[in-house]
């Protein structure tokens, strides 16, 4: 399974395909799921938007969006399975960066008000009081894009982690681990002595294991045994707080020839690297929109992984 789980792609309203796919979308999720009517889900904007259609790695369409010649983006749609997994923000971000290419110099929308938190961390703001559009209540927001570019740079330089050297690397892990708060998602195919294995990094998991109510860390090795064989010392931490730190294993071929390795925090940090045994990949100390394909890839290989028994013999 390739790790970039989506794509998001230009689409025409003049193609009777891409046109049928983004009127699937706004039909499932504005008509069926918001009781839109679909008399005005539809108007005279579609036929001149630049339209974005995502879709996953089977090529079937899961969101859209669009941006007017005004510069106004809408008609952002998700489909439920894909929430929550950076699609909605890549269909923004997008949409923002041809904006930028078409020399706009502000970008606007009217958010439902659930929504306003989403397109807040995408850097918009709300201005004027909140109205009534199809029975929903909306709120415009805007984003200055001149600002935006120099707010982007700045943290997208603060958030990044070297990822340069095996020292970088430990770096970078102890930084995610110290920020973490209640949660992790670890996918490493062989866990070696320089990895997870020093006194600050395992103090890390302690506190993030005995963190109270939701603490879980997860973590997904090919062979516990041999972990357990060579007595590393997070295999021996986990042992000690089972019910809080999980060991599974994967099981499918697919999956075993799997070579990356990859960290994943609920601040929304991650460091991956392509080739675990190499020192080398990309990292952050938050980017939720970057995680998301990892934690997504994270997920599905836990649920057809099998439970790490070998860790716990006696467990009947």
């Amino acid at each position: 399974m390739k790790l970039q789980d989506f794509h998001v792609e230009s689409a025409d309203w003049a193609r009777p395909n891409e046109c049928e796919a983004l009127r699937d979308i706004r039909l499932e999720v504005f008509v069926a799921e918001h009781g839109v009517p679909e008399a005005l889900e539809w108007d005279e904007l579609d036929t001149v938007s630049l339209h974005l259609l995502a879709r996953d790695g089977r090529g079937e369409a899961i969101g859209c969006a669009r941006l007017t010649p005004q510069g106004k983006i809408g008609r952002v749609a998700v489909r439920q399975p894909w929430r929550n997994q950076g699609v909605g923000a890549a269909l923004v971000r997008e949409l923002v960066a041809r904006a930028r290419t078409q020399g706009q110099t502000q970008v606007a929308l009217d958010a439902q008000v659930a929504a306003i938190a989403f397109y807040e961390r995408e850097g918009f703001v709300t201005h004027g009081a909140t109205f009534e559009d199809a029975g929903i209540m909306h709120q415009a927001m805007r984003l200055d894009l001149a600002r935006a570019e120099t707010t982007s740079s700045l943290t997208a330089a603060a958030d990044t982690l070297p990822t340069g050297s095996r020292g970088d690397l430990a770096a970078s892990r102890l930084r995610l681990l110290s920020e973490a708060s209640h949660r992790l998602s670890i996918y490493q195919p062989r866990l070696t002595e320089d990895v997870y294995a020093s006194t600050q990094e395992l103090a890390e998991f302690r506190r993030i294991a005995t963190s109270g109510r939701g603490a879980q860390i997860r973590i997904l090795l090919h062979d516990a045994a041999a972990a357990l064989r060579d007595s590393h010392r997070l295999i021996a931490l986990a042992q000690r707080l089972p019910s809080v730190m999980l060991v599974r294993t994967p099981v499918e071929d697919l999956d075993l020839a799997y070579a990356s390795s990859y960290l994943l925090t609920d601040r929304g940090g991650y460091l991956f690297q392509p080739d675990a045994q190499r020192a080398a990949g990309r990292a952050a100390a938050a980017d939720r929109a970057s995680q998301a394909p990892l934690l997504q890839h994270f997920n599905e290989v836990w649920e057809r992984s099998a439970r790490a028994s070998a860790l716990h013999p006696l467990d009947l």
